[in-house]
């Protein structure tokens, strides 16, 4: 999942081996860098073309994903195209769930109050 450019020599000699012997993996690889540069670069206007190249190849997970995109394409088109996201959200989601799961059982919800709020 890294970016190519950032591999080591020895890491890039050994994903071309493992590329070379199977064509449908080099595809694969190939539609998950795109994407992943769509994603990096919020060029979600591009996201169609990207779709349509996916559904041009015989890459069944691949297909199962451009479903799942497509149901919510709005959405999805937005998220990759403008520059606000909710990860600021998600991580105090993350921290709070955290917290409460090291307490599950063992205290009442006054003390998980307190201690939400002391360790903002």
């Amino acid at each position: 999942m890294t970016d190519p450019d950032r591999l080591s020599p020895d890491e890039r000699s050994r994903l071309a081996d493992v590329l070379a012997c199977c064509p449908e993996l080099q595809a694969t690889a190939a539609h998950v860098r795109d994407f992943a540069d769509l994603m990096r670069k919020c060029r979600g206007e591009r996201l169609l073309d990207w779709m349509q190249r996916v559904d041009a190849d015989d890459l069944p997970a691949l297909h199962s994903l451009i479903t799942g995109l497509r149901r919510d394409l709005d959405a999805v088109t937005a998220g990759l195209t403008l520059p606000w996201n909710s990860g600021p959200v998600e991580g105090n989601v993350n921290r709070i769930k955290t917290i409460k799961r090291q307490m599950y059982g063992r205290a009442s919800f006054d003390l998980l109050r307190k201690r939400i709020l002391l360790a903002a």
